[in-house]
């Protein structure tokens, strides 16, 4: 133990005294970056950080403006805290900004290089990028899922109906989730994933959001590269053991479908096929790897930001109930009692658009936006960006900052009536799937899944807070992560309002 010990603060002296030597060798470059906190020697300012950067960040750019650099061990960390930033980072000099930045956790998944998510643009991400733009994700494909997702909303609704009549309280993230990942599932295996109100469906959601947690979180051996090897904080070990649950279950699926196909059974003609399809061609450098790690990011992002979204907005409409009769009201004009919800009617619903849209700018989805890279020298804003740099993008300060927004703390759907905010990332004060070239490709998606959810669970039900809990008092902390989540999960008692014939 003692031999140990020795050499453990021999590696500490060395690693100090190379982090000083790199801390007073850029002391001139730090005057050509944007203002910020001088930090601690050695560390930096990692201390001011904590378990919740969004807020951290946010509370030192009200000090130091809406461009600021943090000195973070050997890292330096530019964060845009305002929506003049955020055009400057994601529109304008967007080519600049495209690369990544890749925690040390994320390489806890085998071949993490070769998710869309993390690459840096190139040949390779721009293949991955344009196969889930014309094979998953376009307006063609997504109405031909049209009929699957309306099923999966019936299954929704039938699993509420007997918690209904007995009053039994419904978790509400996990029945979001299950919904999403089985029409995820489906769309691209063809078979549910889990059974909605089982404890399994609930396990799922924990693998995902370790996952999660694990990749957003402050991590020092992304500011000490030297101990990137010893994972002291156990991040990369913990994260692993769920990067490979997802991968063996989806393993077994591939490979299943590749049996089967050489059987000469019937195609499913599902996301599956056309992977397979597309890494058979003569020439194709589209391997199994691609499509399993592909896969993964789907069952990711797919579950996990569509069942938040609706968690949060079902939680502001819980604590303001004339809000929530008003969507329902909207929903009783343009269905009628004996209707069912479908996707024609959600253009038609102006107010629930305007519900999902500032639950959004309250709880976005991604609090920060993943870590860009510089890719070279950028003059930005009179100031200068070294190559490789991470930026981040912090899309909740953005989103309650007062310069932009009116009462920005307050749940004001109407600000949304008549805006031309959309999703689409062009408003650079409401960018809850980023912008630029890196928006996130499931936006699509997503939209559809979360207000068909949202209008069928609305129209169908009344809701109500258990054991006579009221608006004022529902617990509002969020865990952090890659994306934002509701740290007590939200449980409301539903009461059917209309037989809507599922």
């Amino acid at each position: 133990m003692a031999i140990w010990a020795l050499l453990s603060w021999i590696l500490f002296l060395l690693l100090c005294i190379h982090n000083l030597a790199s801390f007073l060798s850029r002391t001139s470059d730090r005057r050509r970056l944007p203002p910020g906190p001088n930090g601690l020697p050695i560390i930096g300012s990692l201390f001011s950080i904590g378990k919740r950067p969004h807020e951290s960040f946010a509370g030192l750019a009200k000090k130091f403006g809406p461009l600021m650099s943090l000195r973070m061990g050997f890292a330096t960390v530019i964060v845009a805290s305002s929506a003049k930033m955020a055009k400057e980072i994601l529109q304008k000099k967007d080519k600049d900004f495209a690369g990544r930045i890749i925690p040390d956790a994320v390489t806890g998944e085998a071949h993490y290089d070769l998710s869309m998510a993390w690459i840096s643009p190139g040949p390779c991400w721009r293949n991955l990028r344009k196969l889930c733009n014309t094979q998953m994700f376009t307006s063609q494909r997504l109405d031909a899922l049209q009929g699957l997702r309306n099923q999966k909303m019936e299954e929704l609704l039938k699993n509420i109906e007997p918690l209904s009549l007995s009053g039994e309280a419904v978790n509400i993230s996990q029945l979001a989730f299950a919904t999403a990942l089985n029409f995820v599932s489906n769309a691209v295996f063809s078979v549910n994933l889990v059974d909605p109100l089982s404890e399994g469906a609930q396990e799922f959601k924990d693998v995902v959001w370790r996952i999660m947690e694990y990749a957003g979180k402050p991590n020092i051996s992304d500011f000490f590269p030297l101990l990137k090897s010893l994972d002291p904080q156990g991040i990369r070990r913990h994260i692993k053991v769920s990067y490979d649950h997802l991968h063996r279950l989806i393993d077994d699926f591939i490979y299943q479908r590749l049996e089967s196909r050489e059987s000469g059974a019937p195609r499913k003609n599902d996301f599956l096929d056309v992977l397979l399809d597309h890494s058979q061609e003569d020439g194709s450098d589209f391997d199994l790897r691609y499509v399993k790690v592909l896969i993964t990011d789907l069952y990711i992002a797919g579950g996990d930001t569509s069942a938040t979204t609706v968690e949060w907005t079902m939680t502001e409409l819980l604590r303001h109930p004339n809000t929530m009769k008003k969507v329902q009201r909207e929903l009783q004009q343009v269905i009628g009692a004996e209707g069912s919800v479908e996707e024609s009617h959600i253009p038609q619903l102006p107010y629930l658009e305007a519900v999902v849209k500032e639950a959004m700018r309250l709880h976005p989805p991604a609090p920060l936006l993943l870590p860009h890279r510089a890719e070279t020298d950028v003059e930005l804003c009179e100031y200068i960006i070294p190559k490789h740099t991470q930026v981040l993008v912090n899309v909740w300060a953005i989103s309650r900052d007062a310069d932009y927004w009116e009462r920005p703390m307050n749940f004001m759907p109407e600000r949304f009536l008549g805006s031309n905010a959309d999703y689409r990332g062009q408003d650079f004060g409401f960018i809850p799937f980023g912008s630029g070239r890196r928006i996130c490709p499931g936006m699509p998606l997503a939209v559809r899944m979360v207000h068909l959810m949202l209008a069928s669970l609305l129209h169908s039900f009344n809701w109500k807070l258990p054991d006579g809990m009221k608006p004022e008092t529902v617990d509002m902390d969020d865990k952090f992560g890659v994306t934002l989540q509701k740290a007590i999960p939200l449980l409301a008692i539903p009461s059917k309002r209309f037989d809507c014939g599922y």
